[in-house]
């Protein structure tokens, strides 16, 4: 058993239906990890015929997060240790640069870098959306405040709409950016 703990953030992306190869992957370098999803994503996983939450739920050992909770109710997942967000969708990004936590996942990237967490975000959008001017913008904006964007070369390459391969989601990258 490890005790170093990894929040595993997910967004409602294609690779959003790959979350068991990164929570292996995650878990093979001893990580203990807890699945954090973005409302969006929540829905996409809850909404699969084949049980996917169940089994994601039995994969890491921990309730799936999607939510805040109330003040009254207890945490039930461990503090993180480290921060991985993948996929990381443009809409959350481009919140997260702009200091936005209206969702639990928000939120606990938002705080991580203040809290001086490390944080690794692996986006995945098109390339269309990736010339939006926000985005270099904002990928300036986190990398100055200490997170590791894996955007370009050695991390995802943004495809051309509706083309993008599931299997090329560089999910090892992100995982061997993490501290050690």
């Amino acid at each position: 058993m490890t005790n170093r703990t990894l929040y595993l953030i997910a967004c409602a992306a294609p690779p959003a239906r790959r979350l068991d190869v990164a929570i292996r992957a995650a878990q093979a370098a001893g990580w203990d990890v807890c699945l954090i999803l973005t409302p969006s994503a929540h829905r996409w996983i809850t909404e699969d015929a084949h049980g996917e939450f169940e089994r994601l739920c039995e994969l890491t050992g921990h309730p799936i997060r999607h939510q805040y909770k109330l003040p009254s109710q207890e945490d039930v997942l461990p503090a993180p240790d480290a921060l991985l967000v993948a996929p990381l969708t443009a809409n959350t990004f481009n919140k997260w640069a702009a200091g936005i936590s209206d969702t639990l996942a928000l939120g606990l990237i938002t705080e991580g870098i203040g809290l001086g967490l490390p944080i690794v975000a692996l986006p995945h959008w098109n390339d269309a959306q990736g010339r939006h001017p926000a985005v270099a913008r904002n990928v300036e904006t986190l990398r100055a405040a200490g997170v590791t964007v894996l955007l370009g070369d050695g991390g995802f390459v943004p495809h051309k709409p509706k083309q993008g391969n599931l299997d090329a989601y560089p999910w090892q990258a992100a995982i061997d950016a993490l501290p050690a």
